[in-house]
């Protein structure tokens, strides 16, 4: 039988920001053993997750980044849910071949839907037929979901990501996983806190503007330690990614425009980028983009373009992909990745005027690359006029989302980064690992899975 282990993941956490503002985590990570992950490419939560699970690389598993341009489909996937995207073996299948009593509690996790995990719970909005988006979550066995908000209230959606987001909707995971744990005693456990992800985009890793929200995270993080250590459980704290200084925007789809590679539709006097019918574009995601090129006469074009980019560290074509583990039939035809201070939008517009409709609304299926200004609001007049508009019945569209990509103060996803800004791991026992890179994770679980506690 297994030993119970829960690894906590805590988004953004760096050594950068491990200070007096985060008491517990600093004492903490003194008395037992921190070091840091190497940054893997993509840095970004689906692909370094699915790393850390299945201990494969990109290559393998396929999940080249938060999202991928479908050449079948022609369209963009996006934050999409099913585990069936993951194409390798998630560690607690191993397990329970092993051991057939072994379960796992897969928390906020990414694929999080229609895998072999026992025990799940992530966000899932319901969309009605009017066109409003209601917050829930799905959750595995269903009951399961109806238990957690009968206790802790309806999940708070709209306070996990965009402008509202806040310490509410961590709490509210952190809560869920005791919840779950005192109910079904999972032998694994992963948590995921996005907390620190939303502040640092805003404001970078400065300690001034985001103290605040280190506090409310260490509490969080104090109180579910405090609540393994009393189950016995061995303990994981970890990142995905540890998030830099960042506020130089690369617009490159709006050069592809201007170039002639983009084909744009004009409809209801607003503008779509029109993927499939493009000779070449760019899928934004943070520091690292996808470009496919659909036509292959463009290829030396769209080379010129990206090396005479200013902020642009890598080029990689399918050959160089090898390199960094991310060759797959969903990588682009180029992957780039930008310098530290710089990172890609997926802005194709060139007159805020005739932006697409879900520009300015907190939308992340719909646009074609990842969007951290969503963080940001327009005003606070005009979203609770929106607001109020909805508690009447009324129809209306939260299109409060700024178009100013200077806003963004903190990124991630490129690997050349200062020590401090890599993803860190804090175990209770020394890993033999002299450089930890992402892919050794999967076997510092499994190893902590056979470690009996004194």
């Amino acid at each position: 039988m297994m030993n119970k282990t829960v690894v906590i993941d805590i988004v953004g956490l760096s050594s950068s920001v491990i200070s007096e503002h985060t008491p517990f985590l600093k004492d903490y990570s003194k008395r037992k053993n921190l070091r840091t992950i190497k940054p893997m490419l993509p840095a970004v939560t689906t692909s370094v997750q699915s790393t850390y699970l299945t201990g494969k690389w990109p290559s393998e598993h396929g999940i080249v980044g938060n999202g991928w341009y479908d050449r079948t489909d022609n369209e963009q996937k996006f934050w999409k849910q099913s585990n069936k995207l993951v194409q390798a073996e998630n560690i607690w299948d191993r397990a329970k071949r092993e051991d057939p009593t072994f379960t796992v509690s897969q928390m906020f996790w990414w694929y999080n839907m229609y895998s072999t995990a026992d025990y799940t719970c992530t966000p899932r909005p319901n969309y009605l037929a009017d066109g409003r988006k209601i917050p829930d979550c799905y959750a595995k066995p269903s009951s399961l979901r109806d238990e957690l908000q009968d206790r802790l209230g309806q999940f708070p959606l709209f306070k996990f990501w965009g402008a509202g987001a806040n310490i509410e909707s961590t709490r509210w995971i952190a809560d869920a996983s005791k919840i779950t744990d005192d109910k079904y005693d999972p032998t694994l456990t992963l948590i995921y806190l996005p907390h620190l992800d939303y502040c640092q985009q805003k404001f970078g890793p400065d300690l001034s503007k985001i103290s605040k929200e280190l506090n409310e995270i260490d509490s969080v993080v104090k109180d579910l330690v405090e609540f393994y250590e009393q189950k016995n459980a061995n303990i994981i704290l970890l990142s995905e990614y540890g998030i830099c200084p960042s506020n130089k925007p690369i617009h490159l789809n709006r050069q592809f425009r201007k170039a002639g590679l983009l084909n744009i539709r004009v409809e209801r006097g607003l503008e779509l980028m029109d993927m499939g019918e493009s000779k070449a574009f760019v899928i934004a995601d943070h520091q690292i983009a996808h470009v496919y090129i659909n036509d292959d006469s463009v290829r030396q074009k769209v080379q010129k373009i990206l090396e005479d980019t200013p902020g642009i560290n890598l080029i990689l074509d399918k050959t160089a992909q090898k390199e960094y583990h991310i060759d797959h039939e969903r990588s682009g035809d180029l992957v780039i990745m930008a310098d530290p201070d710089y990172w890609f939008t997926y802005y194709f517009w060139l007159d805020d005027a005739v932006a697409p409709d879900y520009a300015r609304c907190v939308d992340i299926h719909k646009k074609p690359g990842y969007d951290p200004v969503e963080v940001f609001m327009t005003s606070k007049l005009r979203a609770g006029y929106k607001l109020l508009r909805k508690k009447l019945g009324f129809r209306y569209v939260l299109d409060i989302v700024p178009l100013d990509a200077t806003l963004i103060q903190g990124s991630h996803g490129s690997t050349a980064i200062d020590d401090q800004y890599h993803p860190i791991l804090i175990t209770e026992q020394p890993v033999d690992y002299q450089d930890i890179k992402a892919i050794d994770v999967y076997e510092i679980i499994w190893n902590e899975l056979h470690r009996r506690n004194p």
